[in-house]
């Protein structure tokens, strides 16, 4: 193969998905990350708000959470957790607690005086009831992601940027990747193209796992004059609403939690969803915003059941999937790139995962038919 860069892992895609699992790869093997940008975590990895927590995701996903945080908590900050409720929304917020109590999290319930004791900005009518999350933790995505690309190269590994694939080939036991960069191949491929990924699987002759591209908005704001809201929390409707936390000592992020599906493109924030993000604040909260400093959208990918796929797939020798991680590639990231990991070189499934109630079957791409 001359003239062709060889080693044992490729990786598409240097979002958080695929920087985590080369890094956990590359103490075992060659591995090269193939990233289309100029930079690893230009699309949903970068425009993440990264919040670990526990309102987010089914149960298998909250189950890597808990089982990330340890790790999560090495490069992130802790900062409080306000789950709120109203009135028709306490079924949501029973079975958050619930949540809660079952991975034995540092939590509180509080009525509405509590909730604004914390958030002193909500609207009596916004909050019926509150639980509090004590260890949740606000992550440093920029961090997390130069500290696997670091991890990656002390084990001899490498990401690769500008590489476009144009093409994919299965030839004599390995995989042949044509890119913009010029040529790579590895017996091992693994998928981490995000809302891309059915797009990979394509090229490569594999099914698609119908993964959906989720468009998600967020705005910047200003906090009220001369108001320190750096120790606000996190605060968050368990079900319909928005979400808000402060970014510094005064400005403010909030997102109607928007859920649009997309194509795969390089998503712009539109002028309707950033309008309902303001109007959703201003009818829970006491704050005016009066000028939007900042918006964003990012694509948060799902497969069918909203659950990871992990694994190799049917009929394609050595094409691993590591896509569909929604909104919680980050807050996942350490237990799931184990998982991932152990997938694409054939390792025993994670002890400590399998001990809290997961195995391979869990995410595998078979599940859906792939």
């Amino acid at each position: 193969m001359a003239g062709m860069f060889v080693s044992d892992v490729l990786v598409i895609g240097g979002g958080i998905a695929g920087l985590s699992v080369a890094a956990r790869l590359a103490a075992k093997a060659r591995v090269v990350v193939l990233e289309s940008e100029s930079a690893p975590g230009y699309h949903a990895s970068g425009r993440s708000v990264a919040f670990a927590h526990y309102g987010l995701g089914n149960a298998p996903v909250r189950t890597l959470t808990a089982l990330s945080m340890g790790e999560l908590a090495k490069l992130g900050s802790i900062h409080p957790a306000l789950h709120i409720a109203s009135a028709d929304q306490m079924p949501l917020l029973d079975d958050l607690e619930g949540v809660h109590r079952h991975f034995a999290c540092d939590y509180s319930r509080v009525g509405p005086d509590g909730a604004r004791g914390l958030m002193p900005a909500l609207k009596p009518e916004a909050c019926l009831a509150a639980l509090i999350d004590h260890g949740s933790l606000k992550l440093d995505t920029h961090a997390m992601l130069q500290a696997h690309a670091a991890s990656l190269k002390a084990g001899g590994g490498k990401v690769v940027t500008g590489t476009r694939v144009s093409a994919i080939a299965r030839e004599s036991d390995v995989w042949r990747i044509t890119t913009s960069a010029g040529d790579f191949a590895a017996p091992i491929l693994v998928n981490a193209a995000g809302a891309w990924a059915d797009e990979i699987a394509r090229m490569a002759s594999v099914t698609p796992i119908g993964i959906e591209p989720r468009r998600r908005t967020v705005i910047s704001f200003a906090a009220p004059q001369g108001e320190d809201v750096s120790r606000w929390p996190f605060t968050k409707t368990v079900g319909e609403g928005f979400y808000l936390l402060p970014e510094g000592r005064s400005q403010l992020l909030a997102s109607s939690m928007d859920q649009t599906p997309s194509d795969p493109c390089d998503a712009a924030p539109e002028e309707l969803d950033i309008a309902i993000a303001a109007d959703r604040v201003e009818q829970a909260t006491t704050l005016p915003i009066r000028r939007i400093a900042h918006s964003w959208a990012g694509l948060r990918s799902f497969a069918p059941d909203e659950l990871p796929v992990i694994g190799h797939a049917a009929g394609a020798p050595g094409f691993v999937w590591c896509a569909g991680q929604g909104g919680a590639g980050f807050q996942t990231a350490p237990a799931l790139s184990a998982i991932a990991a152990s997938a694409a070189l054939g390792l025993p499934f994670p002890e400590y995962c399998a001990a809290a109630g997961l195995s391979f079957e869990t995410f595998a791409p078979a599940r859906l038919g792939a």
